[in-house]
Formats: C-alpha cells, structure tokens, sequence
C-alpha cells in the first residue's frame, strides 16, 4: 500500500506523462508536416530522454541526477542549435514535450541533487528551456516565449528549493529528537550501571570486613557481587552503539529508573488527572526483565499516553495490555477515541514518535501506530528480552 508522500508524488509523475504525451502528438504533427519523419524521431527521442532522468527515483544528494541532466541539457541546446540554424526554422511546434520533461528535470534537479553540481546542472537547464522557442524561428513571439518559459523555470526552481527546505527543516529536527533519546537512554544506562556497581562496591567492602567473622555470608555476598556484575555487563553489551551526550556530567544524581513495575502508578496519576480511565492489564511475571528493556516499555506507555490527553480528546477509556513471552516482552497501548485528524501517520511520524522509535530499536525492538480497527489509535512495540531473538 503506497503511502501519502508516495501518492502525491506517482500522481505528479501520472499528470506530467500525461501533459507530455498530449503535446507529443502536438509535437509529430508539427514534425511530420515541417521536417519530416527524422524530425519526429528528434523530437520523440528529446522527450523520451527527459522522461527517463526526471522520472526514476533519486536519493537526497545525488550526483549522477545532475551530471544527467546536464548532459540532456547540452544535447538540448546543440538541437535548439541546430534546428535553429534553418532558413526559417521549423516553423510549428519546438518540442513541447521536451520543454515540460525539461522543466520535470529542473524540479528533480533543484530536489533532490548534490547541492555543488545543483548549480551548473540547473543553470544549463534553464538556458535550454529558455531557447527551446528558438527551434521555431527568430521573431519577436517566439523570443518572448523564450523569455515566458524562462519565468516558469524560475518558479519551478522556487517551488522546488522551498520543498527541499522544508524536508531539510523537518530531517534535521528529527535527527535532534533521535539524538536527545540517544542521550536520555544513555543517561538511564549510566544511571543504572553506576548504581549497581555501587552496591557491588559495597557489598565487597562489607565481605571483606565480615570475611573472618562469618565466611558463609561471604559466600552470599559474593553471589549478590556476580549476580548483579553479569546484570550490568549484559546491559553494557545490549547497549553498545548508545551514544551519549558529551556535555552530560559524570556526576549526575543517581534516581530511580521507571519501568514495568512502575506502570500502576502511571496508569493511576493519568486517571486522576483527567477524564480517561487508564486501565492496566499484566500477563506474566515481569520479574528479571532486562533494565533497558523495562525502561522502554515505560517510555512507550508514557508516550502514548501523552499522545492520547492531547489528540484523543473524545477517548474515554485508555487499555495498556503487557504481555511476557520466552523471548519478547509486549506492549500495547490502545484508546476507544476516534483517529487523530493531526495523528501520526507513518510516513511523517511526529517527533515524539520518532524518539520513540529510536529508543525501541536501540533496543533491537519493533514498534508500530496507527488506526485501530475498531478506531481509536492504537501503539504496538515489541521489545527482545534476549538479544539473540533480534539476530
């Protein structure tokens, strides 16, 4: 199923071929009656050429987009050229077809090229639209024809700039969201990690001081010391990759890190403080769950739990189910509310979403939102309680 940037964007190419295909015919016609057969071919050659740089997908920052384009342009210019050069030029049609897939070019080139070779590529592409009228002949209506696509071309190139500047905007807020989660959880992991290897600190300092007295609560504390060392270095190694704030101080407060067990209280400030009755449902122990990965269900439940008190204003009721299986621990959040006119569709998720995302998968989680079936917006994350699942 296409998605709605997706939509748009096959609709804009359907129109565009359309648009060409009609002034093609156009352009045979003219063709055919000045020039010949092998005119016809040029001019169904120099539209077909368009279509196929304008028309395939580009990554942001391509190279090769503009180094095509500017190519086309050339051999759209030595036509305009050559044409041009005719007693009288041709004297119909100058290759409408051309000139729209020209200004497709221009668009694509001005979105989604590298911004170095953007340059020369579009200032080569607007000389060759602005001289396509040339191919017709020298008088005063084709030169301000000339001087009118050279006008189009420019508020083709605005559009286009301002859309990248658009996507450029909403890339790097998303990027800043991702980067301050990455932080966040960081921070939890230091939190974590610096509290239990303070009581492991301890209990070998009180082992060492009870170690003549009574040498099996030695014993006891030493497992408490290696149970408590392997908790900590499998969440050190789950987490590898987490980057973390280079401003942070290292002696940041230890406090408490919310998780699973702390969803009651949640559930109950949320209920207390407005008209939604959070209800809680567990099912299976959430005893030895993985401190990351508790933590993220809190953030997942807290998250869609905030996105309901401020789209949902009509839910009534607000479900979060927990389920633990052998390996995965899962995550629902749903709400009897219609869909969100402003919700957070896939395709351009929200950044409290995006955050959320990023924390999921640090994890090796999956997390999806959308409709509920039988409305409402539901959130489903899946979170690995062994990263082997994940492999």
């Amino acid at each position: 199923m296409l998605t709605r940037p997706q939509m748009i964007r096959r609709g804009g190419q359907l129109t565009t071929l359309f648009v060409m295909g009609v002034f093609g015919l156009v352009d045979l016609v003219a063709a055919m009656e000045s020039g010949g057969p092998l005119l016809a071919l040029v001019m169904v050659v120099g539209a077909l050429a368009t279509a196929a740089v304008w028309l395939p997908p580009h990554r942001q920052g391509s190279v090769r987009l503009p180094r095509a384009a500017m190519v086309l342009a050339g051999f759209s210019l030595f036509l305009t050229i050559g044409l041009g050069g005719l007693s009288a030029g041709l004297g119909g049609s100058f290759g409408l077809a051309e000139t729209v897939g020209l200004l497709a070019v221009l668009f694509v080139v001005c979105r989604r090229a590298e911004v170095r070779w953007a340059v020369g590529a579009v200032l080569l592409l607007g000389m060759a639209i602005g001289f396509i009228p040339l191919r017709a002949g020298l008088s005063a209506d084709y030169v301000i024809a000339g001087l009118a696509l050279g006008l189009v071309a420019t508020a083709v190139i605005a559009l286009a700039v301002y859309l990248r500047m658009i996507e450029s905007t909403r890339l790097r807020a998303m990027d800043s969201v991702r980067a301050e989660q990455r932080a966040e959880f960081a921070r939890d992991l230091h939190d974590f990690i610096a509290h239990h290897v303070t009581g492991i600190v301890v209990q070998a300092q009180g082992a060492r001081f009870i170690a003549e007295q009574d040498p099996k609560r030695v014993l006891l504390a030493l497992e408490q010391i290696e149970a408590a060392g392997a908790e900590t270095m499998a969440s050190m190694r789950r987490m590898v990759g987490v980057l973390r704030d280079p401003d942070a101080r290292p002696d940041a407060p230890l406090a408490p890190l919310a998780g699973v067990d702390e969803l009651g209280p949640l559930l109950e400030q949320f209920s207390n403080a407005g008209d939604v009755l959070a209800r809680l449902h567990v099912d299976g122990s959430t005893v030895g769950v993985p401190v990351e990965v508790s933590t993220s269900a809190y953030r997942v439940v807290m998250e869609a739990l905030t996105n309901i008190r401020r789209h949902a204003k009509d839910a009534r009721v607000a479900d979060v189910w927990v389920r633990r299986t052998p390996d995965w621990l899962l995550v629902r959040v749903a709400n009897d509310g219609a869909p969100p006119r402003a919700a957070l569709p896939r395709e351009q998720p929200g950044y409290g979403l995006v955050g959320l995302t990023e924390r999921v998968r640090a994890v090796g989680g999956r997390i999806t939102a959308g409709p509920g079936i039988d409305g409402g917006w539901v959130v489903d994350a899946a979170l690995p309680l062994d990263q082997e699942v994940t492999r």
